[in-house]
């Protein structure tokens, strides 16, 4: 038992000593949001002076900042908050850049191409990762006006999944989740899936999403692993999340080069 617990303090101390980066951003009354929600309101219960600490009282949207969709946000018969298992939340993590793609096109739609284009330089997406989509789309924050991204007839413009590429990756990879920097799964331009085809989808079929993520342009394509922590919340579709990944790989090395 003495070694075994030796072994766990050595290992805790290796992944202190890794690269670890935060994929969620803050979020308050001025975070960006879907705009179908209304803002963060908070209220002081307790406030120093008359007491000798200071509490909130918070009202928002499950779905707020970065967050999670679990089953239930999609399927009434879906798993709700409470009824994922831990070890869901743990996950290899990996990463398709198209911030590049999105620069020329802010409707562009992440495709079965860019799918195959990724797995020719770093291998077979593995069985239970998490695949995230980087568009680069979380440096707009925290302005709401640049994540809406609206035309002059009131349309929104920003990128997300194509159906076909959320079909491939559960039905021939079979990850357990997705994840994107941007308020929806699926593009708001993109007619064809209107409404929420993708993001349906995806929770339809048992797996979760975190949107709203940031800085996944500072970890590699692949070799991360990806933490995604939230309440256990009874019968919760949703929620705020506490995303962090650690890695000991640098930018574009694989693990073959290890």
């Amino acid at each position: 038992l003495r070694e075994m617990k030796m072994e766990l303090l050595s290992l805790l101390n290796e992944l202190k000593q890794m690269k670890w980066i935060d994929l969620s951003h803050e979020f308050g009354e001025n975070t960006p949001r879907w705009p179908g929600f209304e803002s963060l309101r908070k209220e002081i219960k307790l406030e120093f002076g008359e007491y000798p600490v200071r509490a909130y009282q918070y009202s928002f949207p499950g779905q707020y900042g970065t967050h999670v969709d679990v089953p239930g946000h999609a399927d009434v018969n879906g798993r709700t908050l409470e009824k994922i298992d831990i070890k869901e939340c743990v996950l290899p993590l990996c990463v398709i850049n198209c911030s590049d793609k999105v620069k020329m096109n802010s409707d562009y739609a992440l495709s079965l191409d860019d799918i195959h284009d990724y797995e020719k330089i770093y291998g077979k997406i593995p069985k239970g990762a998490f695949v995230a989509m980087r568009s680069d789309w979380g440096k707009r924050w925290p302005s709401q006006e640049k994540f809406q991204n609206m035309d002059e007839y009131g349309e929104q413009h920003y990128p997300g999944w194509s159906l076909e590429a959320v079909k491939y990756l559960i039905e021939k990879r079979d990850v357990t989740a997705i994840g994107h920097e941007t308020f929806d799964t699926d593009p708001p331009f993109c007619k064809e899936q209107r409404y929420f085809q993708a993001e349906c989808y995806v929770l339809k079929q048992d797996r979760y999403q975190i949107e709203m993520l940031t800085n996944l342009d500072k970890i590699p394509e692949r070799g991360a692993i990806i933490f995604c922590i939230f309440v256990k919340q009874t019968n919760g579709t949703g929620f705020p999340v506490r995303s962090v990944s650690y890695t000991h790989l640098r930018s574009h090395e694989t693990e073959a080069d290890l």
